[in-house]
């Protein structure tokens, strides 16, 4: 597997992103390597909060949330999935596969820093992969809270607003990151904080995990992830832990799509679930302190 790193350079002065960085070494599923990045921020007797991104983004997602959630008392972990961020990028597209994001985040999260009574948080393909690791991984999280995201198996067709963004991801000549992200907010990112989501990628040859993304998601049943996926369903199905959901309502990907875990999930009832009004599908971008104070809300409901 040949893979790319980014140079540190383009890393520098990034705007509201003055956070420590830690690496993992992982094995990357053929003999080699991979260094994963990842954010811990806060005491590290809090309660541990893993929050997860999506595409294209990276970390840099959280940078408003990390301090107010630090601010509650929490210990906050995020990761750079593979191929995004300060994380190592495999080059090429048949490198990613959806479990194999899994097995990456399972060893790079789960495995080396062995967190325990954890409240995931998940938006976008964050979710995707988050909730198969709270499904594989169940006694080690106490709560969880999703945004903008699913678990689909394929069963079901994909939104036409999703296949529209799958196509483009493919044919499209030009894959512009930051454009991307900010055409996915409701608030205008300044030309600096655009800049930080291209920075993970210095050209084209850094961007085949952010090209094949959107078509690792399962869209029939036959899919090679459909069974791992319909497996964390039926864990799902007996979750009788906290599991709220907080979607946006600008969000044309993803709308609708909490109605499957508050009709499965027995930890769904009776939940205070929020929609975020006025936020688009990057709604950690358009609302930082009401999803941090969501989180914050059901962290401390746990402990009372």
């Amino acid at each position: 597997m040949r893979v790319l790193r980014t140079p540190e350079d383009r890393f520098v002065d990034l705007p509201d992103f003055a956070f420590s960085p830690n690496y993992v070494e992982i094995d990357d599923g053929e003999g080699g390597s991979l260094r994963i990045h990842y954010l811990d921020e806060g005491p590290r007797d809090g309660a541990t909060v893993l929050c997860m991104h999506g595409e294209p983004s990276w970390c840099y997602l959280y940078r408003h949330m990390i301090p107010l959630l630090v601010e509650g008392g929490c210990r906050v972990i995020a990761p750079d999935l593979v191929g995004f961020g300060k994380s190592d990028k495999p080059a090429e597209k048949s490198d990613y596969t959806y479990n194999r994001h899994v097995a990456w985040m399972q060893a790079a999260i789960i495995d080396h820093l062995d967190i325990s009574d954890a409240t995931f948080f998940g938006q976008d393909w964050g979710g995707l992969i988050g909730l198969r690791l709270v499904a594989e991984n169940p006694d080690r999280f106490s709560r969880v809270v999703i945004g903008n995201t699913g678990l689909p198996t394929g069963d079901h067709r994909l939104s036409e607003a999703f296949l529209a963004w799958q196509k483009y991801s493919q044919t499209s000549p030009v894959f512009d990151i930051g454009m991307l992200v900010n055409s996915a907010t409701s608030r205008n990112l300044s030309p600096h904080e655009v800049a930080a989501y291209d920075a993970p990628f210095p050209d084209d040859s850094y961007k085949a995990g952010a090209r094949i993304f959107p078509s690792l998601v399962p869209s029939g049943p036959d899919d090679p992830t459909s069974a791992a996926n319909r497996a964390a369903w039926e864990v799902l199905d007996r979750w009788e832990k906290p599991f709220l959901c907080c979607f946006s309502d600008r969000d044309p990907v993803t709308r609708g799509g909490d109605g499957p875990f508050l009709t499965r999930v027995p930890g769904a009832k009776g939940q205070p679930h929020v929609t975020i009004e006025g936020a688009h599908h990057f709604f950690q971008e358009d609302a930082p302190e009401a999803l941090a104070q969501f989180i914050l809300d059901a962290v401390k409901a746990r402990s009372s």
